[in-house]
């Protein structure tokens, strides 16, 4: 089988209106895809950032897979999230990125969208917290369902990922 090594972090996040942000990422495949090693999914520490709006994270992330066939290529998931005084927690953006398929390192940047809600939810947000959220997380990268929603931009997600293919030419696939 061919093998897919994904080496990398995701360097932090820049251009949200709120502070004190962490992030939650998975990674999501097709049925031909198998994690070898590596976790599925993660949390970064919260960061408030001193100078500049830049948090930084430089959480890992390392994962190693084994595929039959192309279809459902690794792509990244992301939710970042903000922290309040209280150690309250709202939702500041969501985002996807799909894992580049060229060996090398890479630098994405992977822009996020909130739902706003209507004008109660939204007037709720600003003065108590909290806001909408998505019921179902197939919504960040399905473009079905998600040209219905009402949203608004948030920030920038930096990552930095290297990737390692191998035994790719021994199913015909040119690297």
């Amino acid at each position: 089988m061919a093998e897919v090594h994904v080496i990398g972090q995701i360097m932090g996040a820049t251009g949200f209106s709120e502070s004190s942000l962490f992030c939650k990422w998975g990674v999501h495949t097709g049925a031909a895809w198998k994690l070898l090693s590596g976790v599925r999914e993660g949390q970064t520490q919260v960061d408030t950032p001193q100078v500049g709006d830049m948090a930084y994270w430089s959480h890992p992330i390392d994962l190693h897979f084994a595929t039959k066939g192309l279809q459902g290529w690794p792509r990244l998931h992301l939710q970042v999230w903000s922290q309040d005084s209280f150690g309250r927690c709202q939702l500041a953006g969501y985002g996807f990125c799909h894992v580049p398929s060229s060996p090398g390192t890479h630098q994405l940047d992977c822009p996020t969208w909130r739902p706003l809600g209507s004008w109660r939810e939204q007037l709720a947000r600003a003065f108590v917290g909290g806001g909408p959220q998505l019921l179902h997380g197939d919504a960040i990268y399905s473009g079905a369902d998600r040209y219905r929603l009402h949203t608004a931009a948030g920030g920038i997600v930096r990552l930095e990922l290297g990737l390692l293919l191998r035994h790719f030419d021994r199913y015909g696939v040119e690297c």
